[in-house]
């Protein structure tokens, strides 16, 4: 039950060490140990959304995981019990299209022959195929969560509660049956609801057509109507006009008949007018007008049939010209073609013109396939899109047909089966949501959505707008529905629990609520009807998920004082495409049920694509598998990599392995080396003093000041950290830890090695290695919810140097077992934190004049100037002159707040798109003058806030004013550099009279590399000797050396040893390792640019 000890001299496999950690979590049971260490403390809810078990994890499911328990863990941390139970989604079109699929099942036809006992059982067996998969992936993601005490929607339990929540819409009337045009998947052979609808729209060629109907009263003029459903022809009924269009009859000389339509539309049938074109005057007309009509009053004309399959039943009421406003001028012939059937509009208009009754089935002749049935006998058994080119056909035949194009049009297609849908007149149930939107909408905004213009934007505008909710579904695999009636739906009998089914039935014992168990349980009419039996649907099985925080518990047959305490849930998480399903289905129930949204806080994520920004894709293969990349980078960087994405601001996220990558190489090792060089330090201390280092909490507060900003800076984290997470914004708190990562590797720890291997004496470097452990083990606290893994790691490798616990009774096996940290109030220190924020500006702008001057550090320059018009500000970097000194390696640092002896410039820049929206046309006049726009100008827009610039006004804001050093950089001796704040300029020349200083600095890179290569540790210690290639070459280390008594000192700091000649050496000195020649061909590398002459070889032995 140890841990591994970590070995900072060795290389680190980041996916091996967390396969050491996750053996050390099971070996503690570490999750459930934090739960029970929980147990007492304030209850902090967590509603997992549940997946498919049908199919394997992707990234959408790792970033969903990940999200979740960041949360989850920093809620346990911060002092909360956070129950975590895993849910499985086991019922619904997922798992039945795959058994449709793998049996080869069209239709209810097949499914009846094989009895849904039989498949209801094949369904049962593949529900759970990748559960394994999904537990070992989960788990290997760092993700806690109890799969033991999970819930399945296929559990009797979880499915009574649903029959629960349906009884109580029931008897709030807010449950009925209607028939509704409905979106059908004839792939999955059942109606969808409209939000499934929306799921999978694809850019789609349909053929279309414009096509004539001949007046009863005048059968050489005809109607023109125009449809991309043909198919729909044989059901149509009738023919829409708009009220207050006007329409003309116009003469077509080549056909020699009278067609009437829009004026505006007539590039339908005469393709040579589009884009607003006339006849040509010079062209032979191809038609001319001869009267016109307002559309209402061609309400009642009659027209004949284009097919004869409805006429004796609907003669008396159909084939006639009705009216309303949906029509429009856009496309067509503004006269729309009505199948009642097909159409929500056209089903909604027949019933409002007495076409069809509402209770009235439409004439609908397809299966549930989409195949014609015998009603049109000449296309029976056709799918209705391959129909389309027969019916085409025919209608030319006829002469009906006078404009045949395919256009390509954005179209549905069902989320599972990938087949198009159809629109079709279905009986199902609803529930009532339209009488409910305001509820929605207002229970919707006492919530937190992160980001909040996705819960006010596209969930608002989604449930201001919300349709009655068709929950049936003509399936077999799901939740019955639980309704009894009697053949005339008269008697309806709504059951809300297995004890009154019971009850009502007389059947006892019934351990299962599948449609096998219970579909031939009758229950006794009340009212003289004979035997109530269960009507065929299932709920759609967002029904079953919506209903999860009900029935994840059983309640309310159990777990009342539970639910009670969970409702609602401080926190919920999926992907934006849930803003049509699961949330909007917990919100919908939540409403009716509690009058309350199900969640308190929301974080919506957007979509996880393929680097090229198309969807993952299996058949394509366009990203790489999620558990390869974990197993070659390490769980914890995919985590960092995901949610330091735009993917956490409802963002899409091309998924890039590079970016992985970049996060193991710039995150997780840069931590991993901070944690070695601190033990490597810990190791030097004890040998060095004979004393083993460890951690004083209360140890005196440093006067070290880089020590006192990282711990300054330590507790500005801890604040952000806790104010950020305790508003969800994940997006704000990861940057800024991995920003304290880079503080401290390329800051804190840069600037302080020589203390931390012992120059300042024995007291500065126990300051120094406790405020780098402080660090290091803040970081841990901060970083655990985050990175699990590594902070474990980092943890237990810091715990030999921890002091035992103030509560011996507390458990410290593990990082996760520890609370958050709290604020130390005495280590604010904001005036530190600006001083050395100036500073690193500064020696920033000085590292990119050294690149873009190709100047190594290790070449000494003369002169830094630091200008500034606060005095504050070039104070603040003056009282940290040394580390800008050593950091840029210059030897006089001038500060100065005086514009001429810098030769500070004034220029003006804007915002030209935003300027542009203000100034329109003047732009220009901006955009040619502002160049030419003197200092004194610009000097004087700042005093007064305003300005002419080539005769148009200009105010604060409009522009961006901003100060530069005017350097002649053909001469070679100077270059500066600005953050728009401050400014600096850099003698940039080489002096003779530095060469030491660059030959001192050269000598102790090439000896840590030297010392690096032989495998040696901070504490041992070496005698370095030096040989040159040439006898005939200068000893310019002696001279060095002799040159400055600072070159000398500077030396047995860093190297703790003087180089000596090698013949010096004695014969009982083993040389341990020693350098080898190389020439270098680049002028400016390291070796080349310290010293012109000088070529030497190093050999280092040990003391």
């Amino acid at each position: 039950m140890t841990f591994r000890a970590h070995d900072p001299s060795k290389p680190i496999s980041i996916p091996t060490t967390e396969q050491d950690v996750m053996k050390y979590w099971q070996d503690i049971d570490a999750f459930k140990t934090s739960q029970k260490l929980s147990e007492g403390k304030p209850e902090y809810s967590f509603y997992d959304g549940p997946p498919f078990a049908t199919g394997k994890p992707h990234y959408g499911h790792l970033l969903a995981g990940t999200i979740k328990d960041i949360v989850t863990r920093h809620a346990h941390s911060t002092g909360h019990h956070v129950e975590r139970r895993f849910g499985w989604d086991t019922h619904g079109l997922p798992v039945e299209h795959e058994i449709d699929k793998t049996l080869n099942i069209k239709g209810k036809e097949d499914v009846m022959a094989m009895g849904i006992d039989k498949y209801n059982a094949a369904c049962r067996e593949i529900v759970m195929r990748y559960s394994g998969e999904w537990k070992s992936t989960v788990e290997r993601m760092g993700r806690w969560i109890d799969f033991d005490t999970g819930y399945k929607t296929l559990d009797p339990t979880y499915m009574e509660s649903v029959w629960w929540v349906f009884g109580q819409l029931w008897s709030k009337n807010q449950v009925y049956r209607g028939l509704r045009v409905m979106p059908y998947s004839t792939g999955c052979t059942t109606p969808l609801s409209n939000f499934e609808a929306g799921e999978d729209y694809r850019m789609t060629s349909d053929p279309a057509v414009t096509v004539t109907f001949p007046l009863v009263d005048d059968p050489s003029t005809s109607l023109l109507a125009w449809t991309t459903t043909p198919y729909t022809l044989p059901s149509n009924l009738a023919l829409c006009v708009h009220p207050d269009f006007t329409y003309i009859k116009i003469y077509d000389f080549e056909r020699d008949q009278n067609f009437i339509l829009l004026e505006s539309l007539l590039s339908t049938v005469y393709k040579e007018l589009a884009s607003g074109k006339k006849q040509d005057k010079d062209a032979k007309p191809k038609f001319k007008k001869v009267g016109q009509f307002v559309g209402k009053d061609m309400v009642g004309w009659r027209y004949i049939p284009m097919f004869d399959h409805f006429t004796e039943q609907f003669e008396d009421r159909a084939f006639r010209v009705i009216s309303d406003t949906y029509v429009t001028d856009s496309s067509g012939t503004g006269i729309v073609h009505q199948a009642p059937a097909f159409g929500e509009d056209d089903h909604r208009i027949a019933v409002a013109h007495n076409i069809v009754r509402d209770d009235e089935i439409p004439p609908c002749p397809i299966d549930e396939l989409g195949k014609f049935t015998s009603e049109v006998p000449e296309y029976e058994g056709k799918y209705v899109k391959d129909a389309d080119s027969i019916i085409i056909k025919e209608l030319q035949k006829k002469g009906r047909l006078i404009v045949r194009s395919d256009i390509m049009h954005s179209y549905p297609y069902c989320w599972r089966s990938g087949t198009p849908l159809l629109y079709r007149a279905i009986p199902s149930w609803f529930v009532r949501v339209a009488n409910i939107s305001d509820k929605l909408v207002k229970n919707n905004e006492k919530t937190r959505w992160v980001p909040a213009n996705v819960g006010e934007g596209r969930f608002g505008g989604w449930i201001r707008n919300a349709r009655d909710w068709n929950i049936s579904r003509n399936r077999y695999w799901g939740t019955p529905i639980p309704l009894w009636v009697s053949e005339d739906y008269e008697e309806i009998v709504a059951v809300g629990s297995i004890a009154e089914l019971e009850k009502l039935s007389g059947v006892t014992g019934i351990k299962d609520l599948h449609r096998e168990s219970i579909d031939n349980i009758t229950i006794p009419s009340q009212k003289g009807k004979g035997a109530l039996r269960r009507i065929e649907e299932v709920f759609d099985c967002w029904f079953e998920s919506g209903s999860m925080p009900y029935a994840q518990s059983h309640y309310p047959f159990e777990n009342e004082q539970r639910f009670n305490k969970s409702f609602p849930a401080d926190f919920v998480s999926e992907g934006i495409d849930q803003t049509r399903g699961w949330f909007y289905t917990l919100l919908v129930l939540g409403t009716h049920l509690y009058d309350t949204a199900p969640w308190k806080n929301l974080i919506v994520t957007g979509l996880v694509l393929a680097a090229d920004g198309k969807k993952m894709s299996k058949k394509l293969k366009n990203y790489p598998d999620p558990m390869e990349v974990v197993n070659k980078y390490g769980a914890d960087c995919v985590r960092l990599f995901l949610v330091n994405s735009p993917v956490v601001r409802a963002d899409n996220l091309r998924f890039r392995e590079e970016g992985v990558r970049e996060i193991l190489a710039n995150v997780i090792l840069k931590w991993i080396n901070s944690l070695n060089f601190y033990l490597g330090q810990a190791d030097l201390f004890e040998r060095t003093n004979g004393e083993k280092f460890v951690y004083d909490h209360d140890a005196p507060k440093s006067s070290n000041v880089m020590d006192r900003w990282i711990l300054a800076t330590c507790q500005t984290l801890i604040q952000h950290v806790d104010t950020e997470m305790a508003a969800y914004r994940l997006y704000t708190v990861i940057p800024r830890l991995l920003d304290f990562i880079a503080d401290l590797t390329n800051w804190y720890i840069r600037f302080n090695r020589t203390r931390l291997k012992g120059a300042n004496g024995v007291e500065d470097t126990k300051a120094a290695l406790n405020t780098l452990y402080e660090a290091l083990f803040t970081l841990c606290l901060t970083m655990s919810s985050f990175t699990p893994f590594t902070s474990e790691t980092v943890y237990q490798a810091l715990r030999p140097s921890s002091p035992a616990p103030k509560d011996s009774t507390q458990d410290v096996r593990s990082i996760h077992f520890l609370p958050f940290p709290t604020v130390r109030q005495e280590y604010f220190d904001p005036v530190i934190e600006r001083q050395v924020q100036r500073m690193r500006a500064v020696i920033d702008l000085g590292r990119l004049i050294r690149d873009r001057k190709t100047l190594p550090i290790k070449i000494p320059l003369k002169t830094l100037t630091i200008f500034h018009h606060d005095q504050e500000y070039l104070d603040d970097v003056k009282s940290l002159e040394a580390y800008i000194s050593a950091e840029l390696n210059v030897v006089n640092i001038v500060y100065t707040s005086d514009e001429q002896a810098v030769g500070i410039k004034y220029r003006a820049t804007a915002d030209w798109p935003t300027l542009g929206k203000k100034l329109r046309k003047d732009l220009g006049k901006v955009k040619s003058h502002l160049p030419k726009m003197s200092t004194e100008e610009c000097k004087q827009f700042i005093k007064e806030g305003k300005v002419s610039v080539n005769g148009v006004e200009l105010i604060v804001g409009d522009l961006v004013v901003t100060r530069f050093a005017e350097i002649n950089t053909s001469e070679n001796k100077f270059d500066s550099g600005s953050d728009n704040d401050v400014i600096i300029v850099l003698d940039i020349q080489k002096h003779p009279e530095l060469e030491s200083m660059a030959l001192i600095r050269l000598l102790t890179s090439r000896v840590n590399k030297l010392r690096k290569e032989a495998g040696l540790i901070p504490s041992d210690k070496i005698n370095i000797y030096y040989e040159f290639t040439s006898e005939n070459e200068e000893d310019s280390i002696k001279k060095a050396l002799t040159s400055s008594k600072d070159n000398e000192e500077y030396l047995l700091k860093q190297l703790g040893s003087i180089p000596i000649e090698l013949s010096q050496k004695s014969e009982n000195d083993q040389i341990l390792q020693k350098e080898e020649l190389k020439k270098s061909k680049d002028k400016d590398s390291e070796e080349t640019a310290a010293s012109e002459g000088d070529k030497f070889i190093l050999s280092l032995s040990k003391q």
